[in-house]
C-alpha cells in the first residue's frame, strides 16, 4: 500500500463512521501513513525513525504517571521486568518519539479496556541483552480469539468490553507492533480470560545496562 493508494472512505467499515468527524479522520489518515512507510519503507527513503540512545525507564516512569493521571484511583506498580521488584536502566538505540508513541497507545489501551480502580504494572529492564517494557493490568482479560487479533490493523475487541465504547478505528495496537519491528524488537502478549493481560516490548539492548535504580 502506497500513500497515493490510501482511500479512507472504503477502506473498511470500521473508519465509514468517522467521516463526519475531522480530527479524528485526521488521526486516523496519519495512522495509515504511518503503517504505510512502516510496511514499505524502502519507497519512503528507510523507516521513519531518527533514532538514539533511549532509556526506556524515561518512558516506564512517564507511562506510570500517565495511568496515575487518567485514573486517580488505579494503583500502579513500577517494577523490573516480570514483576521484579526494582525497574533498572533499559538503554536501546531507539526514536524516542515513537516509543513515546507505543507507549501511549498501550496505556490508553489500559484506560480503555479495564474498569476504574484496577490494578496494573509498569515493568522495565534489561533480561539477556534486551531492553524490555511491559505494562500489565489486573483486568477482564482476553479470550484466545480475541488475543490472536489484538495486532490486527482494524481489529476491535467487543464494543461492550470497553469504556470508551470501542470508538477508535482499531490501529492502535497494530501501530505498536509495526514501531516495535521497525526498532528490530518484538511485541508479545499474555493473558486469559480473568486473568489480565500483559504487553512485553523487548528490544536489543545498547551497551552495558548495570544495576542503576528508577526511583
Amino acid at each position: 500500500m502506497t500513500e497515493k493508494s490510501l482511500s479512507v472512505s472504503g477502506s473498511s467499515p470500521r473508519t465509514r463512521g468517522l467521516a463526519h468527524r475531522p480530527g479524528q479522520l485526521a488521526t486516523l489518515t496519519e495512522d495509515l501513513l504511518l503503517l504505510a512507510r512502516l510496511d514499505n519503507p524502502a519507497a519512503h527513503d528507510g523507516p521513519p525513525l531518527e533514532t538514539g540512545p533511549t532509556d526506556l525507564r524515561t518512558l516506564a516512569a512517564d507511562a506510570a504517571h500517565d495511568l496515575r493521571a487518567l485514573d486517580a484511583s488505579r494503583p500502579v506498580r513500577l517494577t523490573g521486568p516480570g514483576d521484579e521488584p526494582h525497574a533498572t536502566a533499559a538503554p536501546m538505540l531507539g526514536d524516542e518519539a515513537r516509543l513515546r508513541q507505543v507507549v501511549v497507545n498501550l496505556v490508553g489501551n489500559v484506560a480503555a479496556h479495564t474498569p476504574p480502580g484496577t490494578p496494573a504494572r509498569i515493568g522495565v529492564g534489561t533480561v539477556a541483552g534486551e531492553a524490555v517494557f511491559e505494562i500489565a493490568d489486573a483486568g477482564p482479560g482476553l479470550a484466545p480469539e480475541d488475543a490472536e487479533r489484538v495486532f490486527d490493523r482494524f481489529y476491535r475487541v467487543d464494543a461492550s468490553r470497553s469504556r470508551n465504547g470501542g470508538t477508535g478505528a482499531g490501529l492502535g495496537l497494530a501501530i505498536v507492533r509495526s514501531l516495535v519491528l521497525a526498532h528490530g524488537g518484538r511485541a508479545e502478549l499474555s493473558t486469559a480470560p480473568g486473568a489480565g493481560t500483559t504487553f512485553r516490548l523487548a528490544f536489543p539492548a545498547l551497551g552495558d545496562a548495570g544495576p542503576d535504580r528508577l526511583q
